[in-house]
């Protein structure tokens, strides 16, 4: 069927959805929670294709692609990745997904392509570009407690537990008609330290740790987040507010592709 037939044009966005590589029993899985899945599908109306831990031959995935979200994970990344010491602390650690994820995001970058990143994947996008992470925020005077309860329950760790204040200039700002105090919930030991050049501050905590961020020059659609929006978007105006944008921004994407 011809790049500009009709049926190309209507179609939905195919979204990348990257994968962690994880052990049950004695065999190696890939996967995806279904919050994440769930959450493009019925938040970014797009057509969710989960990218597998192989490494950097799945760039080649991307230019069937018209979006790519990296998604949150008990994982952390491996320190050497933003020029860091292994602080010898057992962590989960999934470096198939490192490699794998690096290198997606430095070609989605070559090609303009969306790309949303939530919890781990906001991580993953600041190294990318040379910035770097607090590998324990918690040990650090002056921070607010970023972490999770896991003797709570599901809905008590994904409630709200703080604010943040959005740039009045940036893109969060616009998709949300100026309302710059938002709240988010918190589940993440680690953040970012020193942010990379080529971002600019979206939204900010209390204690001044970077929430989000974009890229500065705007040149395509790059927005990180620290929390997770995807849990239950249909009771949060501002989670759902970014998964459209999301959306719209892949949509645009792929018409243009069509050209």
């Amino acid at each position: 069927m011809p790049a500009n037939s009709e049926y190309n044009k209507q179609q939905k966005p195919l979204i990348g959805i990257s994968c962690c590589s994880n052990k049950l029993g004695i065999h190696n899985f890939q996967m995806v929670a279904d919050k994440y899945i769930n959450a493009a599908v019925i938040g970014s109306d797009v057509i969710p294709v989960l990218i597998p831990t192989l490494g950097e031959n799945m760039v080649e995935l991307l230019k069937h692609l018209d979006g790519l979200y990296l998604t949150g994970s008990y994982s952390n990344m491996e320190p050497h990745h933003f020029g860091d010491e292994d602080l010898g602390i057992e962590m989960p650690r999934d470096p198939k997904r490192d490699h794998t994820n690096l290198a997606l995001l430095k070609q989605a970058l070559t090609m303009r392509m969306p790309v949303l990143g939530v919890c781990r994947g906001f991580q993953e996008m600041n190294v990318a570009l040379g910035g770097t992470l607090h590998q324990q925020l918690f040990t650090l005077d002056n921070m607010i407690e970023h972490r999770e309860t896991k003797t709570d329950s599901l809905d008590q760790q994904y409630a709200t537990a703080h604010s943040i204040t959005l740039n009045p200039t940036g893109l969060l700002a616009k998709i949300t008609d100026g309302q710059l105090n938002q709240q988010i919930n918190s589940l993440h030991g680690q953040g970012v330290n020193n942010l990379a050049p080529s971002l600019q501050v979206e939204a900010s905590a209390s204690d001044g740790l970077v929430e989000a961020f974009s890229l500065t020059d705007s040149t395509s659609y790059y927005l990180g987040l620290q929390w997770h929006p995807e849990w239950q978007l249909e009771h949060h105006l501002f989670y759902r507010q970014i998964y459209q944008s999301f959306g719209q921004a892949c949509a645009k994407y792929h018409q243009d592709k069509q050209k």
